[in-house]
């Protein structure tokens, strides 16, 4: 698949507004709904741990303000030489709202694409919204 541009620039943008002052470990997250939007979000820490959110719930819940209600794909941008990709809630988090095909990139602080992964892959054997039907 080919990255959708518009996705990572907005991650990447995203990633400039994130509040991190005691980690200083900035994030910044975009999907793309089905109907082609992008929705971006970063990470919010708060002084008392663990209070604070991630980049990705950020960037779902603006999807869901704007009317989404299916990621087509999505993109983490990071900073350092290891891949930043979702934690474990996100990614149960992206699992309520896209499949195992949906695709995630996981891009440096400028935007590069370090590695672009599956939720399948990412989250084997998920939980989500059709094993409740």
């Amino acid at each position: 698949m080919v990255a959708d541009t518009s996705l990572i620039a907005a991650a990447v943008k995203a990633r400039s507004h994130a509040y991190a002052p005691y980690s200083r470990f900035l994030v910044g997250a975009a999907v793309k709904d089905e109907h082609g939007q992008v929705h971006a979000g970063c990470n919010v820490e708060n002084a008392a741990y663990p209070e604070g959110t991630c980049a990705e719930a950020g960037a779902i819940a603006a999807m869901i303000m704007g009317g989404g209600k299916r990621i087509t794909e999505a993109a983490v941008v990071g900073a350092g030489d290891a891949l930043v990709t979702p934690c474990g809630g996100c990614r149960q988090k992206l699992r309520e709202f896209g499949g195992n095909d949906l695709v995630i990139h996981v891009c440096d602080e400028r935007g590069l694409i370090k590695r672009s992964f599956t939720l399948g892959e990412l989250l084997p054997s998920s939980f989500g919204p059709d094993n409740l039907a």
